[in-house]
């Protein structure tokens, strides 16, 4: 048994720079740095931390390249470094009213105060593969201008004046605002700890969520009201100075969706809200998770639970990329002793199925 675990250190220890040596690649090809990583693959990066729960991009960057682009190893990376992290209080809510906007669209009004800002955006573009970016291609650098610092009201607020979709619920500062990453997950589970769950879920996961609930596996009819991109300042409240410091800012990307009537025999029929909002430029995480924060509403808001985006439990136990890697990939470790257990078990019921077969088959011989 000795040898056998040195063996397996000797041959981990190997594979580990068989990793490092796969990772580098060929060595006359300029290797990647952080910087190439966050400024070329901007949106991979955004992803990492948003997952990641993190919002540092030299990190993610880091962790992109460390996993050699694999995006939910990099989102394994930086969530254990962030576990290492000292926890010195929480932000003050941040105003994405106040969001210096970069891109902001609306697909319910062609004309809203502030008006629409494309932004950087595939929406556009022709799915052509371009040979000259092959070829080092710079583009001309366009004509941008500063981020609006204009104040942007939300599309939502518009509808809200007039009553016409329901109230965005009111926050109250003395309710303790559960925490995912410390706390075990119970059911049923609020908003805040939905929302949590979502925000860190796996893309690819809210993504099939939200187009099934679009193909009628829910109630959900929605309207993209707004998604919104810029960056967002942060504020720290320091109890020895009594007022809030800013910290700096980070890019967010807002989506607000705008679902279908609701209404009883004492409430007026008003649309109904979706919520989503990510680290980065990530506008399809956020437009996925709004969706599915809608169809997770079902039961707040009294409609019948049938489809499994609707689920609770089955969205949030399932959402996080990190724990199903854990759990499908651990089938590749050892498991000699269980499949010897069961392998036993069946030849056990082999040999009693077969000589319960036997012995008809003799006796209709005998006959």
């Amino acid at each position: 048994m000795y040898v056998a675990v040195k063996g397996g250190e000797r041959a981990i220890e190997n594979a580990h720079r068989l990793l490092a040596h796969e990772r580098r690649g060929d060595r006359d090809v300029p290797e990647l740095s952080l910087a190439q990583i966050s400024e070329q693959l901007s949106l991979g990066v955004d992803r990492v931390m948003t997952e990641g729960s993190l919002y540092d991009r030299e990190l993610a960057a880091l962790a992109i390249k460390q996993a050699r682009g694999d995006l939910i190893e990099a989102i394994f990376l930086v969530r254990a470094f962030r576990a290492t992290l000292p926890r010195f209080g929480a932000t003050e809510p941040v105003d994405t009213g106040a969001m210096q906007v970069r891109r902001r669209i609306s697909s319910t009004f062609k004309d809203v105060p502030g008006g629409q800002i494309l932004g950087p955006t595939f929406d556009y573009t022709h799915r052509l593969l371009d040979p000259q970016l092959a070829d080092g291609f710079s583009p001309e650098v366009p004509a941008i201008g500063e981020a609006s610092t204009a104040a942007t009201p939300r599309v939502t607020d518009i509808l809200g004046r007039d009553g016409l979709i329901e109230p965005s619920p009111a926050a109250d500062a003395d309710a303790p605002v559960g925490d995912l990453t410390r706390e075990p997950l119970n059911f049923p589970a609020d908003r805040d700890l939905r929302l949590q769950n979502l925000a860190r879920a796996d893309e690819g996961f809210l993504l099939a969520l939200g187009y099934s609930s679009q193909r009628g596996y829910g109630r959900n009819h929605p309207f993209a009201g707004e998604i919104r991109f810029g960056e967002v300042e942060v504020e720290f409240m320091a109890e020895d100075a009594g007022f809030a410091v800013p910290l700096g800012s980070v890019a967010l990307t807002e989506c607000q969706m705008v679902n279908q009537f609701k209404g009883s025999a004492t409430e007026a029929p008003c649309f109904t809200r979706g919520y989503g909002l990510a680290f980065g430029q990530s506008e399809r995480k956020t437009m996925s998770m709004a969706l599915v924060d809608r169809s997770l509403r079902a039961r707040e808001l009294g409609e019948e639970v049938i489809a499994p985006g609707q689920d609770e439990e089955f969205v949030m136990s399932h959402s996080d990329n990190v724990q199903a890697t854990g759990f499908v990939e651990h089938l590749k470790l050892p498991h000699y002793v269980d499949f010897q257990s069961e392998l036993g078990l069946l030849r056990k019921l082999r040999k009693e199925f077969a000589e319960a077969n036997e012995a008809p088959q003799m006796q209709e011989a005998a006959e």
